[in-house]
């Protein structure tokens, strides 16, 4: 016999549509630095402020560019198609691995203009891990 729990509300629209802002802004964010890390030289990197890459070799930047990119496609495209959307969750926990590694890397190099920004990346992402794993989750497709 199955039961259904009735206490449980589902989630308003609200924190849906606020979690699809979060989602799509930290996209956004993560964007910019797929850009820089995937298309720019040592020396433009640097001059767009991304002055730890002048001493990294360049296949570690487009390596760290080629996981920002499959983190923003995970976080958008699994809950936007229905099909997978725990990969959401996934990809968000993704970005934000790269930013608590990030955060003490800056901090060993003083770069400490750098910190407010991974701090904002870091906290969209759980957002994003909370609100999709437990508040609004995303119903999976029939047969996905």
């Amino acid at each position: 016999m199955t039961t259904i729990d009735t206490t449980m509300k589902p989630a308003s629209n609200k924190w849906n549509v606020g979690l699809w802002v979060a989602a799509v802004l930290l996209a956004l964010l993560y964007a910019m630095s797929v850009y820089m890390k995937l298309f720019l030289s040592h020396t433009e990197m640097v001059q767009m402020g991304l002055a730890w890459a002048e001493n990294a070799p360049i296949a570690f930047v487009r390596f760290i560019g080629i996981a920002e990119l499959l983190g923003i496609i995970g976080l958008i495209l699994p809950a936007a198609t229905r099909i997978m959307p725990k990969l959401t969750i996934y990809a968000a926990m993704g970005l934000a691995a790269i930013q608590v590694l990030a955060i003490p890397f800056h901090m060993y190099r003083g770069e400490f203009t750098a910190l407010p920004f991974n701090l904002i990346y870091l906290g969209l992402a759980i957002l994003i891990i909370w609100g999709r794993s437990k508040k609004a989750p995303i119903a999976a497709r029939i047969g996905h």
